[in-house]
């Protein structure tokens, strides 16, 4: 049972999903694989932890980096789960190829590599968008591709994200950049523990 929240952003609606423990879900509205993840039954009714991802967006949107994450549960694939967790591990600002994450020893477990189209699939359906942050993966020639809530809503994503670490006049290879990278990407960590719970429990489902 999923209980749903609807969230006004710069970039259009959000429609949120959570359990009473853990965020679920989170759409642009009418994106490529909306609520794909969604349980049958569901309720518009508030929840804590929806109004805690809403907290979240709020202050992403003003360009900040939020210092917390709400509980998370993705419903997948063991595969998409392993693609989820390397999505987290991205920093915020900055970007990684399908290519990259295919080659990465998380995925290939001393095995042949996936195929970047088997990842960019995994990244697609990835049921949190932005809290998650499949936004951040690009193609090997820099194009914004593959992006379920659509190319627009991409190159703002990262724009934003951009501005935030590197304003004007400050260069990105200034120690004022690097401290400031430093501040921003601190709270992944937490972010990597958490979705470590999850994924144990994807074995089962």
């Amino acid at each position: 049972m999923d209980h749903i929240r609807h969230y006004d952003s710069p970039l259009g609606g959000i429609t949120l999903a959570g359990s009473e423990y853990a965020l679920t879900g989170l759409w642009f509205d009418g994106q490529k694989h909306f609520g794909r993840a969604l349980a049958e039954e569901r309720f518009n009714q508030p929840l804590p932890v929806l109004e805690d991802a809403a907290r979240w967006l709020d202050c992403y949107f003003r360009g900040e980096q939020p210092g917390f994450t709400p509980p998370l549960f993705l419903r997948g694939t063991p595969f998409q789960a392993a693609v989820w967790r390397i999505l987290l591990t991205i920093p915020y600002g900055f970007t990684m190829t399908y290519g990259e994450i295919a080659r990465s020893p998380a995925l290939s477990r001393g095995l042949s590599s996936p195929s970047p189209r088997a990842v960019g699939a995994a990244v697609s359906r990835n049921p949190i968008s932005l809290i998650v942050p499949c936004h951040r993966v690009i193609g090997a020639d820099g194009s914004l591709t593959g992006y379920a809530g659509g190319t627009d809503r991409k190159r703002f994503l990262l724009e934003l994200e951009r501005k935030t670490l590197c304003p004007a006049g400050i260069s990105e290879n200034s120690a004022a950049y690097k401290e400031k990278f430093d501040t921003q990407t601190r709270p992944f960590s937490g972010q990597f523990k958490i979705l470590m719970l999850f994924t144990a429990a994807l074995r089962g489902v």
